[in-house]
C-alpha cells in the first residue's frame, strides 16, 4: 500500500515505476509508488495515481450575501478520484481547469461550475461589479476594483466642491446686480417729470431699490442655504476615512498576495520532492539495495511533508481570500451608502436653490405691481390740467384791434 502525501490511500495495480507531474497553474497531478522486496526472487510494486483539484477559494452561488456565506461555509477542497491508467503507457490524466488566478485572486473560468448569482440582484450594487482589477489604458499597471470606487468618492467630493464654487459665482452676480440696481434707483434722470406719469416714473425708480433688496436677500440665502452646505458637507475627515478604507483593503490584498506566493512555493517544493522520489524509485529498478529502499522512504516522507505544506498553504490562502471578500462586500456597501447620501444631499440643496429662485421672482413681481398700477392710472388730460394750472400765463385771449 502507498500513502499519498495529499490524499487518502488509493491502491492501484502493480507496476515497477511511478511518475508525477504538475500541470497548469491551479491544478496538479501527483503519483507515487513504493517497491518492496517480498523475497530474493520477486518484488512487488504498488502504484497510486492521485488527481487533486486546487481547493475552491470561493463558492458564490447564492442570490444574496447570506446565502453565499452559508454555501461557502459548507464547501471543502475537492479531490478527484483516480482514473484508469495503463501502466504500460504510463498515461498522465489531466484534471480540467475550472479556475484561474489573476493578480493573486482566484476566479472561476467562464462557463465552468455553477452560475454565480448577484449578491444584490437588480440593484447594480458596488458589491457585485468590482472584483476584478481594471487594466491601465497603457497596459503597464492595473487598478484594483476597490480603488475605482475610491476614485469615484474623491471625484464626487470634487464635483461637490465645484458646485459650491458655481453657486458662489452666482451669488457674486446677484450681489453685483443688486448693487447696480440700488445705484440706478438714485439716478436723477427724468426727476422733473410731473403729473401722474411723474408719479409712475418715481415709483419705477423706487422699485429698482426694492428689487435690489430682493436680490441681495436672495444672494445671502444662497450663501447660507446652498453654497455653504455644499462646501462643508463631509469635511477633511471624509478623506481620512477613505484612506483608512484604502489601507485596510490594501493590507488584505497584500496578505492575499503573500499567501498566493506561499502556495506557489509549496507547489514547486512538492513537485521537486516528487521528482526526487520518482528518480530514486527508478534507481531501485536498476539496483536493489537496502540503501536505495531507505532513500525512497526518506524521499517519501519529504514528499508527504511537502504535500501537507501545500494543503496548509492553500487553506491559509482560502481563509485570507474569504476575509478579503467579506471586507470588500462590507466596505463596498458602505461606499455605496456614502454615494447615495452625497447625491441626495446635493439634490436637496439644489432644490432649495430653485425654491429661492421662485421666491425671488415672486418678490420681484411684487416690486413692479405698484409701478404697473400707477402706469394704468396715467392720465394725459389730468397731467395737462395740473401742468397748466401751475404754469399758465393767462386765460384772456387776444381780440381784434379797433380803429
Amino acid at each position: 500500500m502507498i500513502y499519498n502525501p495529499v490524499s487518502p490511500i488509493l491502491p492501484r495495480e502493480e507496476s515497477d515505476r511511478q511518475r508525477s507531474c504538475q500541470k497548469g497553474e491551479e491544478s496538479f497531478t501527483n503519483s507515487c509508488s513504493e517497491a518492496r522486496t517480498s523475497s530474493t526472487k520477486s518484488r512487488q510494486a504498488e502504484r497510486s495515481t492521485v488527481f487533486v483539484r486546487k481547493p475552491a477559494a470561493q463558492k458564490q452561488t447564492g442570490g444574496s450575501l447570506a446565502v453565499w456565506r452559508e454555501e461557502r461555509e459548507s464547501g471543502s477542497p475537492r479531490i478527484e478520484p483516480p482514473g484508469a491508467v495503463s501502466p504500460a503507457k504510463r498515461q498522465i490524466k489531466e484534471v480540467k481547469e475550472t479556475k484561474t488566478t489573476i493578480n493573486c485572486v482566484t476566479f472561476p473560468l467562464p462557463g465552468e461550475g455553477p452560475e454565480q448569482q448577484l449578491l444584490k440582484p437588480d440593484e447594480w450594487s458596488y458589491c457585485d461589479y468590482f472584483w476584478a482589477d481594471k487594466k491601465d489604458p497603457q497596459g503597464a499597471t492595473s487598478l484594483p476594483g476597490f480603488e475605482v470606487l475610491l476614485q469615484k468618492q474623491l471625484k464626487g467630493k470634487q464635483m461637490q466642491k465645484e458646485m459650491s464654487e458655481f453657486v458662489h459665482e452666482r451669488i457674486k452676480i446677484e450681489e453685483e446686480y443688486a448693487k447696480n440696481l440700488s445705484k440706478l434707483s438714485l439716478s436723477p434722470l427724468a426727476a422733473q417729470e410731473e403729473g401722474t406719469l411723474g408719479e409712475a416714473w418715481t415709483q419705477l425708480k423706487k422699485s429698482l431699490h426694492d428689487e435690489a433688496e430682493v436680490h441681495l436677500k436672495f444672494a445671502n440665502k444662497l450663501h447660507t442655504e446652498v453654497e455653504k452646505p455644499l462646501l462643508t458637507f463631509r469635511g477633511d475627515n471624509f478623506k481620512k476615512d477613505l484612506k483608512k478604507y484604502d489601507h485596510h483593503i490594501a493590507d488584505l490584498r497584500k496578505q492575499l498576495a503573500s499567501r498566493f506566493a506561499s502556495v506557489e512555493k509549496a507547489r514547486k517544493a512538492l513537485a521537486d520532492r516528487q521528482k526526487d522520489l520518482d528518480l530514486k524509485t527508478q534507481q531501485l529498478e536498476v539496483k536493489l539495495s537496502n540503501k536505495t529502499e531507505e532513500d525512497i522512504k526518506k524521499a517519501r516522507r519529504k514528499s508527504t511533508q511537502a504535500g501537507d505544506d501545500l494543503m496548509r498553504c492553500v487553506d491559509l490562502y482560502n481563509q485570507t481570500q474569504s476575509k478579503w471578500f467579506e471586507e470588500m462586500v462590507t466596505t463596498n456597501m458602505e461606499l455605496e451608502k456614502l454615494e447615495v447620501e452625497r447625491i441626495e444631499w446635493i439634490q436637496q440643496h439644489l432644490r432649495q436653490y430653485t425654491t429661492l429662485r421662485h421666491e425671488t421672482d415672486m418678490f420681484n413681481q411684487s416690486t413692479v405691481e405698484p409701478v404697473d398700477q400707477l402706469l394704468q392710472n396715467v392720465d394725459p388730460s389730468k397731467d395737462r390740467e395740473l401742468w397748466v394750472k401751475e404754469n399758465k400765463t393767462g386765460d384772456v385771449r387776444p381780440v381784434d384791434m379797433d380803429i
